[in-house]
């Protein structure tokens, strides 16, 4: 895993360097240097609030399961999980067990409602996304004139995502589906593994039936739909005017619909679990999307560039330090107790 990610993560880094290579590194540069700083400063703080956010979501699935802890010590687990996620090729998922396991291990509750409590949360924050992508797409097909392909692509790419949120909803609450889906998975780990497993289904079906119960206790909470919805709109809200503020900096003359059109169309790019984070592919289809909406190319790349520092590289910097408090061994635990 650690060697395909390396690898991946080199050919993310050649996709973005050559990106920089035909638009010219002296014009990035240049681009950069004529930046206006508070604007950046405020793109920062942005960034800041949405981690706030995050908290403040999350904190609202935990307390509806009873899990006693603070939201101060619900913030270091968020970067770590948000860290991970950047850090592996898995569509921005594979912090999420790390998440979960943290939050057990120091709530002292089980795995299972910890990691439920993840889940509710990466569901509200998939909710809204679909919402604004759908309008997205809808938007460029017509306002915008784009090739038949990439307008199938994209329209594909959220039924696909669609379909894979209404499957792992069904598959949290219903128990019969959940058992069935739990047998079938089974089966494909012993048929592919050359551990024993004697006691794999028992286990598995002992920890989805502790899983269910908990979301089915969340998905009840008003709080969670009244308060939890809501505020995953207000951070996607936030998330296109951090990208907004960045290009502003730099005096480009963007839309703010634009701006929510590439960024909705990039992040859907992300969620393929191809590249860490997205990593390359991200900037290299925003840096596209924007010249070719009339941004300079060179604006277009140092905008991109600083937006990802901010909301990419900050995030993962500021994960990855937390990670020692916790214990470096952290991930290989969490991979571990689910092999």
């Amino acid at each position: 895993m650690k060697h395909s990610t390396l690898i991946l993560s080199l050919v993310g880094f050649g996709i973005l360097a050559a990106m920089v290579l035909i638009i010219g590194p002296s014009k990035i540069v240049s681009a950069v240097e004529l930046a206006n700083p508070w604007y950046l400063i405020l793109a920062v703080l942005i960034q800041f609030a949405i981690y706030g956010l995050w908290t403040q979501r999350w904190a609202i699935n935990v307390n509806s399961v009873d899990i006693n802890i603070k939201k101060i010590h619900l913030l270091p687990m968020l970067m770590v999980g948000m860290a991970i996620n950047n850090l592996t090729p898995s569509g921005r998922g594979g912090g999420e067990p790390v998440r979960g396991y943290i939050l057990s291990k120091y709530s002292k509750t089980t795995f299972e409602k910890s990691f439920a409590t993840v889940i509710a949360d990466r569901g509200l924050d998939t909710f809204p996304f679909m919402v604004l992508a759908v309008i997205t797409i809808i938007s460029l097909v017509l306002f915008m004139t784009l090739s038949e392909l990439v307008v199938i692509g994209l329209t594909i790419a959220v039924i696909a995502l669609l379909i894979l949120f209404i499957v792992a909803l069904y598959m949290s609450i219903n128990k019969e589906f959940g058992k069935k889906a739990t047998l079938w998975l089974v089966k494909v780990i012993k048929r592919f593994s050359r551990k024993e497993h004697s006691t794999l289904e028992e286990k598995a079906l002992t920890v989805i039936h502790g899983f269910q119960n908990s979301m089915r206790t969340m998905i009840k909470d008003r709080n969670v739909l009244m308060y939890g919805l809501p505020l995953s709109f207000v951070i996607w809200i936030f998330e296109i005017l951090r990208v907004y503020i960045v290009f502003s900096a730099f005096n480009a003359e963007v839309s703010l619909l634009l701006i929510a059109e590439v960024f909705i169309i990039s992040t859907l790019l992300g969620m393929i679990p191809l590249l860490p984070g997205g990593l390359g592919a991200v900037d290299g289809v925003m840096i596209i999307l924007f010249s070719a909406a009339g941004v300079p190319p060179s604006i277009s790349a140092a905008a991109t560039i600083v937006e990802r520092l901010i909301s990419f590289w900050m995030t993962t910097i500021i994960g990855t330090a937390v990670l020692p408090y916790f214990g470096t061994g952290v991930v290989d635990k969490i991979f571990s107790k689910n092999s």
